[in-house]
């Protein structure tokens, strides 16, 4: 009989032992290859979700709130503007481009995004869209993929907005939205029913973008003047949330941020510091999920140690006699390595696909949430270590019970 069917039988005849091994090992290595594909993922998605534009301009307050509802179509902006401030930003030497962005409303929790077709050739090329044409006229919109594909949509729908960033809850009756509403003010109204519908104003699609792989994808892009058309604004009323900005130069940067930053309630920022600061907190719980992960790693050695310590009391006979009958002590030495590098790899191989798999359910719902593409089908070099880490601790684990095997003497063994 060969080694490696000896060492199968042996792991057969252990079948619950041995999947309670296997099952340890295989979650620790799905864990860690999730947490691989995810941390990789947002630091990806992060890097490229701003594009070139290095600056933005908005209103006092949070920046990092500024750059994550700007760029990443999270949260809610920190407020609006006056639309002259698009007007110093494209006069100023030090900048390139310049683009204004109306936010506040949106379709079934996809954030509607008022903003020149410009930025599209600014920060993706002359990509061409996967169908349809750009947004010329008010109410025709364009929408990302992710959106057609999520409901559906294709050139030539309609489709009404809402105020507000998500989705609201509608009233359940008259009379409970009558009793709700009574003593308070329209806006508290709308708060208390998380949205006002703005069916009278109505969007026409006129295109589909191709697959960016950025925020983007999730996004209803339309004019910049749909705000002020679905309110009514007048002209002396009008606001934007922001504007983005790709300077000529690092100085111009630097320039645009001192002349903007801190006067009249607006603000400009850094994109990529307001990114840093978002990853170095994503950081901060990746070395508290890179704890948990040790003490994975722990609990599967230890599991593959007990099993082949148990395997070992149990099959002191069947070695004394393999020695009596002529084998090696190494022959010996390598049923019990064999089998538990056995254990251990078929554990990986679980693992990495089940790590894969649950990359591929859980991308929709990151995408979704966050704007971050996680990409289930990727091997990275993170993938090598985690296959030679997991069979080295498999040996490792091993070579304890192995080597108690291979010093006692056959009789002793038998007698055992």
């Amino acid at each position: 009989m060969s080694l490696f069917s000896l060492t199968l039988r042996n792991v057969l005849h252990r079948r619950f032992l041995s999947l309670l091994t296997v099952c340890a090992v295989a979650i620790t290595v799905a864990f860690i290859v999730l947490l691989v594909l995810s941390r990789q993922s947002v630091e990806q998605g992060a890097k490229k979700g701003y594009g070139p534009f290095d600056l933005v301009i908005g209103a006092a307050g949070s920046e990092t709130q500024l750059v994550l509802n700007t760029f990443y179509h999270i949260g809610a902006p920190t407020g609006n503007i006056p639309l002259a401030v698009l007007d110093q930003a494209q006069r100023a030497p030090s900048v390139d481009v310049a683009f204004a962005m109306t936010t506040g409303d949106n379709h079934k929790g996809y954030p509607i995004v008022g903003i020149d077709t410009g930025y599209f050739f600014t920060r993706y090329g002359d990509s061409k869209l996967q169908e349809g044409k750009l947004y010329a006229h008010t109410g025709e919109a364009i929408i990302g993929s992710y959106v057609a594909r999520s409901l559906g949509l294709k050139v030539g729908d309609s489709f009404a907005g809402a105020h507000g960033l998500v989705q609201g809850d509608e009233p359940e009756s008259e009379e409970a939205e009558e009793a709700e509403g009574h003593g308070a003010g329209e806006a508290e109204e709308a708060e208390h029913h998380g949205e006002q519908d703005h069916g009278s104003f109505r969007y026409q699609i006129t295109g589909i973008l191709p697959e960016l792989h950025t925020p983007d994808d999730r996004a209803v892009f339309t004019t910049v003047d749909y705000a002020w058309a679905v309110h009514g604004l007048e002209a002396e009323d009008r606001e934007i949330t922001a504007v983005l900005v790709k300077p000529s130069s690092l100085l111009g940067a630097h320039d645009l941020k001192q002349g903007f930053d801190g006067s009249n309630g607006v603000q400009a920022v850094y994109t990529s510091q307001a990114v840093s600061e978002v990853l170095n907190a994503v950081d901060q719980g990746s070395r508290l999920l890179g704890i948990l992960t040790g003490i994975c790693v722990l609990l599967a050695g230890i599991a593959i140690l007990l099993s082949l310590i148990a395997a070992a009391s149990e099959r002191t006979k069947d070695v004394g006699i393999l020695r009596l009958l002529g084998k090696s002590q190494v022959y010996v030495w390598l049923t019990l390595t064999t089998e538990g590098l056995l254990l251990t790899a078929t554990g990986l191989i679980a693992g990495l696909l089940t790590g894969h798999l649950g990359a591929y359910l859980l991308k929709d719902r990151l995408f979704a949430q966050a704007g971050i593409q996680i990409e289930p089908y990727h091997w990275t070099p993170e993938h090598g270590l985690i296959v030679l880490g997991a069979l080295a601790i498999g040996l490792l684990s091993s070579l304890g019970p192995a080597f108690r095997m291979y010093r006692m003497h056959p009789l002793a063994l038998f007698k055992s």
